[in-house]
């Protein structure tokens, strides 16, 4: 059939109404138009005429598909009339009602701890804080520590991580002593401490306090840990004396046991030097060989008075603290 035959084909002498898509697909499929009955508007031959034509002669079942063809609005005299109102769908609208709070504020004077920690926050906010961070592989340690336990319990005394972290910072101090400092008021003389005295921060319900273990530099981790336990128990209890809370040189503060990684710890004054140590995770590294194995990392946080201390002092005492953490027995090297 050509071309022309269905581009012309007429019924009756009217001519056949149909798109030049829906005539091509007649055309594709050899039908011929007059055959087919139309369904649009004037009997104009459809898309889905031409399928259902298709189907009828196949015996193929086709799914209804939507109409291509535009229909055009109704005149309005045709328009269909609005539903009535009382019949109409009605969106439920809440109920504004007004909130009652009988809530007031409450003003309290600063007391006890809370207020030592004003006097000594504000003073901290005179110093030029910089501060240093790196992570802390602690398998090795965690090993020696599971291995130390038993014993310690014997004593006595629980052992935790902290006094291995006190002792190290000891021994760190003993090689960077500027970071166990203190500098004057007027900043024209260092103080370099004969004593560690390293201060360890506690969560308690008084508020934060800093008792410090003294002379760390002559104690043995066993000692250290035994000191520990009483300080916290009188902290827990709220009966920490003057000369446990006075005499720090350098601080610790243990984040990890509340949770969180890193931190920016403030120095308390006249100290020059803090660090916060976040919790321990268990994450994959690689080792020497380039094989992933499970670590026990944990991250420190260190701020330093950069007035008198610089950058590489801080990072050289950090280097030198993890090495006796990551190798626990090299301490025993410089022990005294």
């Amino acid at each position: 059939m050509s071309h022309e035959e269905h581009t012309h084909q007429e019924i009756k002498g009217h001519k056949t109404l149909a798109t030049p898509a829906v005539r091509r697909l007649a055309m594709e499929n050899n039908i011929k138009l007059s055959e087919v009955v139309g369904t649009g508007k004037d009997n104009r031959i459809l898309k889905e005429d031409i399928l259902n034509y298709l189907a009828k002669q196949t015996g193929a079942i086709l799914p209804p598909s939507p109409k291509a063809e535009i229909i055009p609005p109704l005149p309005k005299s045709e328009t269909v009339p609005a539903a009535p109102k009382d019949r109409a769908h009605k969106i439920p609208v809440p109920v504004s009602r007004p909130i009652v709070f009988s809530g007031k504020d409450k003003t309290e004077p600063i007391t006890g701890f809370q207020k030592a920690m004003v006097k000594t926050m504000s003073a901290a906010l005179k110093i030029p804080h910089f501060g240093y961070c790196d992570e802390i592989d602690l398998t090795q340690l965690v090993q020696l520590r599971e291995e130390l336990k038993p014993l310690a319990q014997i004593r006595g005394v629980k052992l935790s991580f902290m006094p291995f972290f006190i002792k190290a910072a000891s021994l760190g101090l003993l090689q960077y002593p500027i970071l166990n400092a203190s500098l004057d008021e007027s900043c024209q003389n260092v103080t370099y401490k004969a004593s560690h005295n390293i201060g360890v921060a506690m969560d308690t319900e008084q508020g934060l306090i800093v008792p410090n273990v003294k002379n760390v530099q002559v104690s043995s981790v066993f000692e250290i840990a035994s000191e520990l336990n009483r300080l916290q128990s009188l902290g827990s209890a709220g009966q920490l004396g003057t000369n446990d809370l006075s005499g720090g040189t350098f601080t610790l503060s243990n984040i990890g046991t509340i949770g969180g990684t890193y931190a920016k710890p403030v120095i308390l004054p006249p100290e020059v030097a803090i660090g916060a140590l976040g919790k321990i995770q268990v994450l994959p590294r690689f080792n020497g060989k380039g094989e992933v194995f499970k670590a026990q990392i944990m991250n420190v946080s260190w701020s330093a008075d950069h007035r008198i201390i610089d950058g590489a002092t801080m990072a050289r005492f950090s280097n030198l603290w993890k090495s006796y953490l990551e190798n626990p027995a090299s301490m025993l090297l410089d022990l005294k």
